[in-house]
């Protein structure tokens, strides 16, 4: 349910806005080997909107995503993401992103969830 209001506002602000504003498209794929061994991979495919100021930046974004598990059929799920920047200096900046990919019925697996905190400090 939260993903379906997640999509719905990304296509209001994607529908509601110029596409000079910040709508945008990105198509990312995260695959996962352990030493030699594919392990799989997933494709997002998705839309999005972001904005900001000097200070702060913001994104989010979601849509279909691929799932290509090793010994595994393809699977569609969806997925998305939101995230922000804060510059906290000249040369410091913080960001965090949240991140999610729908259940898998067949193989009995809950949504899962992701998180994403860091700093960037420039030179």
């Amino acid at each position: 349910m939260k993903f379906i209001a997640l999509a719905a506002l990304a296509s209001t602000a994607a529908l509601a806005t110029p596409a000079s504003a910040g709508v945008f498209v990105n198509v990312e794929n995260n695959g996962t080997r352990l030493g030699s061994d594919y392990l799989g991979s997933t494709t997002d495919l998705h839309l999005g909107f972001e904005g900001g100021s000097e200070k702060f930046a913001y994104y989010i974004q979601g849509g279909p995503a691929i799932v290509d598990v090793q010994g595994a059929d393809q699977d569609w799920r969806l997925s998305a993401k939101a995230g922000g920047s804060f510059a906290a200096g000249d040369q410091l900046d913080v960001y965090g992103e949240i991140s999610m990919l729908t259940s898998d019925q067949d193989l009995d697996i809950d949504n899962s969830w992701g998180t994403k905190i860091g700093a960037k400090f420039k030179f």
